[in-house]
């Protein structure tokens, strides 16, 4: 079964019914302490709010009046977890989360075109990838990337989003021939219903369960922000796409105008000005170290000295 969400992602609320309501627990951490928040697992007859799966994180939102805090699937069925209870066979209202929903969407989307082109232009499969809450990452089978392959992808990956590109949703059934001619890692072992293919077209066709948008325009921009070791001689690619990109320059111009003021340098000089500050305390460091050594044979030497002295010494700082 294709949900709402998967059928049109870009769906902000839909009119659905309650199918159950039952008591559930959601495992949470809170302060380091792992605890059960006691609640209630919902079934409805539809849902724009996506099950964590994929790679992607789940859908925050509303059903009526009452928060989502937890989408799990369980076969062909999305199980949504609320604290409070819903009552089944009602009409309600289901809201997603709108920011978080498209943020996923342009994360997802880029994860595809970037695999999709680092496979094509350098032989660099993905392994597993990443969505995180502020950066995402795509494991890649090979040891290393040189600076100027990142650069070259990255051009190529902004020129596929300013050529306007459609994204395409195919649902297939699982003995269609087109099925094997498409890029994918497996299905999980309680999938039922068709299979769903993501058509960057002329880019990229992959199996997938995800969000995603529907022209590679809305990604808007995706910058690479480099390389670090992964596991197994694997390299881990850490990315931004979309929104996240703005985000990202907006804090980083905040940063710099605070150390402009702090360092009362320009931007290109805020590297070797802090290179001075990190000289300049390792030299007061070396020159108190040794300051504290003379005051301390100073000290001795006139407790030495004193014909008062006692058979004990003590000395507080």
């Amino acid at each position: 079964m294709a949900f709402q969400c998967q059928r049109d992602s870009y769906m902000k609320e839909l009119v659905t019914s309650v199918v159950s309501c039952c008591p559930a627990g959601l495992k949470q951490e809170v302060n380091g302490k792992k605890e059960t928040l006691k609640g209630f697992n919902v079934k409805l007859r539809d849902t724009i709010l996506f099950p964590e799966g994929g790679g992607q994180p789940d859908d925050h939102g509303l059903i009526g009046e009452v928060p989502v805090l937890r989408v799990t699937r369980q076969g062909s069925d999305a199980l949504h977890f609320v604290a409070s209870p819903v009552e089944v066979g009602q009409e309600v209202l289901v809201k997603v989360d709108w920011e978080r929903r498209f943020d996923h969407m342009q994360q997802h989307s880029g994860q595809h075109l970037i695999t999709a082109l680092a496979d094509v232009m350098f032989g660099y499969k993905t392994t597993s990838w990443d969505l995180g809450r502020q950066r995402s990452t795509i494991e890649l089978d090979t040891n290393s990337i040189k600076p100027a392959q990142l650069q070259e992808l990255e051009d190529v990956v902004n020129e596929k989003i300013r050529a306007h590109i459609s994204v395409n949703v195919q649902l297939l059934s699982i003995d269609d021939p087109a099925v094997e001619k498409v890029r994918s890692r497996g299905l999980p072992d309680d999938h039922a219903g068709p299979i769903r293919i993501i058509d960057i077209e002329g880019v990229d066709a992959n199996m997938c369960c995800g969000t995603h948008v529907s022209n590679l325009s809305h990604l808007q921009v995706i910058k690479l922000l480099g390389i670090e070791k992964g596991k197994k001689n694997k390299t881990n690619l850490i990315f931004l796409a979309g929104n996240r990109v703005l985000k990202y320059a907006e804090k980083s111009y905040s940063t710099e105008r605070s150390l402009v003021s702090l360092l009362k340098t320009g931007p290109d000089e805020h590297v070797e000005a802090v290179e001075k500050l990190q000289k300049s305390v390792k030299l007061l460091q070396k020159t108190n170290l040794s300051l504290l050594r003379d005051v301390a044979i100073l000290t001795a030497q006139n407790f030495k000295n004193d014909p008062q002295r006692g058979n004990f010494f003590s000395f507080h700082k």
